[in-house]
């Protein structure tokens, strides 16, 4: 079938408005403009668009979104079925924060007992499900499926005590780390601080640690532009600052 943009507004949920400004952009084009002016949309077009409706669920930026689906290797199908197993986390994590409410109110009337730990399981899915979808493939590539499925376990077998541990070392971390960057010395005291502190926050993630993995994971931070944001928010270059610190840590040569 073909539509207007009226027509396919209505069936999809979105305003004609929408449409034309996604023809603006060019992530959705119609097939065709009729000799009355209309955009007119056919069977790609409408596939299309649930698949941008589906990468805005997922919470991707248009201009994400735009990159995927107009890239010539993209594969419908294979998209699917990522799709799929992403809204599957979803409900997954949805459901576990679901219980926890149900459970807590339970707690509350005096119906049941909840341990410290039980209390964080959905947030702590949800923290999991968030850092899988933004960086997963890379740290799985990097590290393997084992690896990053042990770390995942570690982090939802933390106590409350070790949960706040973790959190206030990240915040440290931070703080000393662009504080040493402004001596502009990676073998100084700050510096050093700041990486045992790096090494000290990622011993609650890892099973044991390794030279190796330290400097390989601060390379990535550098060669990762999400990674090197967030490291660069304040002041940029930060990233390969403290990757140059590990080194020095790690006893190689910058």
């Amino acid at each position: 079938m073909e539509y207007t943009v009226q027509k396919l507004s209505q069936i999809a949920g979105v305003s004609p408005r929408t449409l034309r400004y996604y023809d603006k952009i060019g992530i959705l084009k119609p097939a065709r403009i009729n000799s009355s002016g209309y955009r007119i949309y056919g069977q790609a077009e409408v596939d299309r668009l649930q698949q941008i409706l589906f990468y805005k669920e997922l919470g991707l930026s248009l201009e994400s979104i735009k990159e995927i689906v107009t890239a010539p290797s993209f594969n419908a199908t294979r998209a699917l079925r990522e799709h799929h197993a992403k809204l599957l986390a979803k409900r997954e994590q949805l459901d576990l924060l679901i219980a926890n409410v149900e459970k807590t109110i339970a707690l509350n009337e005096g119906r049941a007992t909840m341990t410290d730990q039980e209390k964080f399981v959905g947030f702590k899915q949800k923290l999991i499900e968030e850092n899988e979808e933004k960086y997963g493939q890379e740290i799985r590539d990097k590290y393997g499926n084992q690896t990053v499925d042990q770390a995942n376990r570690k982090l939802m077998n933390m106590s409350p005590e070790q949960y706040e541990e973790v959190a206030r070392l990240g915040e440290k971390l931070l703080e000393v780390l662009n504080a040493a960057f402004q001596t502009g010395d990676p073998a100084g005291d700050l510096a050093q601080e700041a990486v045992k502190l790096h090494r000290q926050w990622l011993s609650y993630y890892w099973n044991s640690y390794s030279k190796e993995a330290h400097i390989g994971l601060a390379q990535m931070y550098v060669d990762d532009e999400r990674f090197r944001a967030y490291y660069d928010q304040k002041q940029p270059g930060t990233a390969a600052f403290l990757r140059d610190a590990v080194l020095v840590y790690a006893g190689k040569e910058r």
